[in-house]
């Protein structure tokens, strides 16, 4: 049972901590202050699953429900009474946080050496999706804290997030406008903003 072992939920903070600010590095004070959201998810939700069940204890006194510890703190397993629950929550939300990692490390390598060769880039995984970074955050903060570990933290805080980086994604694009021009307008009429685009690509006029 991971309940009170605060040495890993500190471990675990630290890590991810790290992970979101090499990948997610915010360039200005308004996309440190969107980091700081996530920083306070991570913070919560890590000390929630391997602290203090905060979810669990107001489920069982405010709502009534008979939760049985030896079962762990995993909301899925309290409800379905079984470990095997948390297994499968397991297996899906780590299938989605992994989708979400492989675009955000992919978007991440190909916009900072365009940044550093001052150009626009529309390959690879920007071919079908124009914010991967932005659309991996979603998948992550989803499948870890909405499938894989359910918390009233992780629940109230995924729309924030979503929210936050849309305003983002949006300012930028106002940016990219302001610097590529046409190019960037018919890049984004082409390609979706955060839902990748699925199958062949059509070819493109040279």
């Amino acid at each position: 049972m991971h309940v009170g072992t605060w040495g890993l939920a500190v471990l675990v903070t630290v890590v991810v901590s790290w992970l979101l600010y090499r990948y997610l590095t915010p360039a200005g004070w308004k996309e440190w202050s969107r980091a700081g959201v996530v920083q306070a998810f991570i913070i919560a939700f890590y000390a929630e699953m391997y602290g203090f069940p905060l979810t669990i204890y107001f489920l069982a006194r405010v709502l009534g429900l008979d939760l049985g510890w030896s079962e762990g703190g995993n909301l899925w397993t309290q409800l379905f009474g079984t470990p095997a629950a948390h297994v499968v929550a397991m297996v899906i939300g780590y299938a989605i946080v992994f989708s979400g990692a492989t675009l955000v490390a992919s978007g991440w390598r190909l916009v900072h050496r365009a940044r550093r060769e001052g150009r626009l880039v529309t390959h690879g995984i920007y071919e079908r999706v124009r914010h991967p970074q932005y659309t991996g955050l979603y998948l992550i903060v989803f499948g870890e804290g909405i499938v894989h570990w359910p918390t009233l933290v992780s629940v109230a805080a995924f729309p924030i997030i979503v929210v936050a980086y849309a305003r983002l994604a949006r300012r930028e694009e106002r940016q990219m406008v302001e610097r590529f021009g046409d190019a960037y307008r018919e890049y984004r009429q082409r390609v979706p903003m955060f839902i990748p685009r699925l199958g062949a690509l059509a070819p493109r006029e040279i």
